[in-house]
């Protein structure tokens, strides 16, 4: 089985739906062995890389007759989220551009070592959703991706270039080309897909189908 999804740090339901795949694979015992490619897909591509803008403002683009509404959406996100065990504090999260996270993530990929790409996923979304710090900047970047397990000196040279920026441009217009406009999007064997969050249930029943599938063809 081969499994990708298209997917952006700043979004929280690809931070969400994610999870939930990951957590189907390991219930049906393939998680181990079977390919999950991150493909990019940024929300907002000319976010900017500096803000002081607030979460709920982005949310709302400055309309404060949408904030109540906003801020409702807001902790049903974050309850989303702390149901299925995430760290998540929204109300921090600075909305910033993805665009050298994705690189970062490109560069993990290079390594050949899924379980290293997987470290540096998930501590940039803690980053993100988590740390109220702004994954637009190098020095926060750098400690993550280190942290996670990069080499320091292949990060700085990533983030003073514009390496792996053909490849996240790759990703998104393949999304595009595909008709895919949204993210989280996964594609099970370039055959059957899921588009959002959907529940944990939705994410197994699918694996089992396909899991199923295969075991047929291969009698």
């Amino acid at each position: 089985m081969e499994i990708k999804y298209w997917s952006d740090i700043a979004c929280p339901f690809c931070y969400i739906g994610s999870n939930r795949m990951k957590r189907a694979m390991k219930e049906i015992g393939i998680y181990d062995e079977t390919p999950l490619e991150f493909k990019s897909f940024e929300l907002d591509p000319n976010a900017p890389q500096e803000t002081t803008e607030s979460y709920v403002n982005h949310f709302t683009r400055g309309n404060k007759a949408l904030e109540p509404q906003a801020k409702q959406k807001m902790a049903y996100i974050e309850s989303m989220a702390k149901g299925d065990g995430l760290p998540m504090d929204i109300n921090s999260v600075v909305p910033t551009n993805t665009g050298d996270a994705h690189r970062l993530i490109k560069l993990a990929e290079s390594k050949g070592n899924p379980e290293l790409t997987e470290k540096v996923i998930k501590r940039f979304y803690q980053v993100y959703f988590n740390d109220g710090k702004s994954i637009a900047d190098h020095d926060v970047l750098t400690n993550a991706a280190v942290e996670a397990g990069l080499d320091k000196d292949d990060v700085e040279k990533v983030l003073n270039s514009d390496e792996y920026h053909q490849d996240v441009f790759n990703d998104e217009n393949e999304a595009h080309q595909s008709g895919i406009q949204a993210a989280p999007f996964f594609v099970i064997n370039n055959k059957y897909a899921i588009s959002g969050a959907q529940p944990y249930e939705v994410f197994l029943k699918a694996l089992k189908q396909v899991q199923a599938e295969e075991s047929k063809e291969n009698a």
